[in-house]
């Protein structure tokens, strides 16, 4: 509430009436004109000196009409910067603070984050692309935290099932699980490879089948442990495990069918595609790898820069394609038959791939090749950059999680075996909790260096 003056002390003067006021911003003090603040009238202090009296607390926290003085429970140390925009009319990022706290903190006060300084917008905007990027990885991944299965059927065999299903390291049964569904994707796919050099081999088809119902097995076990079906059913890595042995079922429904019948012709060519998307298996290493999650991630945040590439490359492979037609289809011999036959070849030139099939041959063709396959390079280099900031913010992000899992999962353990017998397992659990403590310092002390090394400063996790 505004503060009042007391019943002997003299009437507050008019705010209108005052030149100076004194803006109070957690506990610091700052004398301001009001010729400064109206200068930015779309601001919040520019529109709390030309507002009167009874607007004040619209625009403050608390006020003191009597001494003019104002109150903010606000970051003093960002109003520094923001008293500095009001000042010189330059707004720069502070980079002790999260870069992110900081454009909430110029929101407060009114100020758009374009009267950021260029010098400092590409800081902000590459903090705002991880947050992006952390927003886009919750949204694809399903929600990750603690299976509760209390009021569950069988709830004691359920945890460790999921433990043993989803949680590598909480034992050496898990890892030994998820050491052998590597094995067996790595198998499967060794064995479509030799399937397709030996057709006729019976030991290459048991095995097909033994990695099958190895994958059939591992989906229906956690289809069956998982509580909220829903969320599984949302989830892109089980639509990836069942991709993975769909193609299996249904060429086995058509063989058995339709296998010996003449009755569709094209069933041969739907069997073989069919049988081609079992490369489909591969992807299932993304459940185990951080790198290829990352990878993901990457790709799905990175829409707009491979759009952008996509377009330059197009509008390139047009100019470049309809001029060397000009150029070459009146030769004799030439390979430039149509538009068509000089996009393949303005297309293998820009992605300096150079097939050879088509080339030209005047002296004018080729230094327009030379220009072709140039701007392809550049072109090419222009996202690698971001596409390389975003996928390396993606796997620190992934590694950090995954050691914050593992640190947590060891912090339980040893809670529950605090509370059993004190035995060497309890050292030896706390001799793993004591090395992820480690492991976790040691991954922000690579992400510090990477983004100082990059021109960066310390990301905010």
């Amino acid at each position: 509430m505004i503060r009042p003056s007391g019943s002997g002390a003299p009437a507050p003067p008019r705010q209108e009436d005052l030149d100076l006021f004194i803006i109070n911003v957690g506990g610091s003090r700052y004398l301001l004109s009001r010729e400064l603040l109206t200068s930015r009238p779309d601001t919040r202090l520019g529109r709390l000196a030309r507002s009167g009296r009874d607007c004040a607390l619209q625009w403050c926290d608390d006020a003191d009409l009597l001494q003019n003085e104002f109150f903010f429970d606000r970051s003093s140390q960002a109003f520094r910067y923001v008293m500095n925009f009001y000042r010189t009319g330059h707004l720069h990022v502070m980079e002790e603070q999260c870069q992110l706290s900081f454009l909430q903190e110029i929101q407060y006060w009114g100020i758009d984050e374009l009267a950021i300084d260029p010098c400092c917008q590409e800081r902000c905007h590459r903090h705002k692309e991880q947050k992006a990027t952390l927003d886009l990885r919750r949204e694809l991944e399903p929600d990750e935290a603690e299976e509760d299965f209390t009021g569950a059927v069988c709830p004691a065999l359920r945890t460790r099932l999921w433990d043993l299903l989803e949680k590598p390291d909480s034992s050496f049964a898990a890892r030994t699980f998820g050491s052998l569904s590597v094995f067996f994707v790595v198998l499967s796919v060794v064995n479509m490879v030799l399937i397709s050099l030996e057709p006729g081999e019976d030991l290459l088809d048991w095995l097909e089948y033994v990695c099958v119902v190895w994958f059939s097995a591992e989906l229906l076990l956690r289809f069956l442990c998982v509580r909220d079906k829903r969320r599984f059913s949302r989830s892109v890595p089980n639509w990836i495990d069942l991709l993975a042995i769909l193609p299996f079922y249904v060429t086995l429904t058509v063989e058995c069918l339709h296998g010996g019948t003449s009755e569709l012709e094209n069933m041969g060519r739907v069997v073989q595609v069919l049988r081609l998307l079992r490369s489909l298996r591969m992807l299932k290493l993304g459940r185990h790898s951080t790198g290829l999650k990352s990878l993901g991630l990457t790709i799905a945040q990175c829409n707009e820069e491979v759009g952008l590439l996509l377009l330059f490359l197009g509008v390139g492979i047009s100019v470049f394609a309809t001029t060397v037609f000009m150029l070459e289809h009146d030769l004799p011999a030439t390979t430039f038959t149509s538009v068509p036959a000089a996009w393949w070849w303005a297309t293998t030139s820009m992605t300096t791939v150079g097939y050879g099939d088509i080339r030209p041959d005047s002296a004018a063709g080729k230094l327009l090749a030379f220009l072709c396959i140039l701007s392809g390079i550049l072109v090419l280099a222009l996202p690698i950059a971001i596409i390389n900031d975003r996928f390396s913010a993606c796997y620190f992000a992934q590694k950090m999680k995954e050691t914050a899992a593992r640190h947590g999962e060891l912090l339980r353990r040893l809670a529950r075996a605090s509370e059993g017998e004190a035995g060497e397992s309890g050292v030896n659990l706390r001799d793993a909790y004591a090395r992820s403590m480690m492991e976790m310092w040691k991954m922000r002390g690579r992400e510090r260096a990477s983004t100082r090394s990059s021109g960066g400063e310390e990301l905010c996790w």
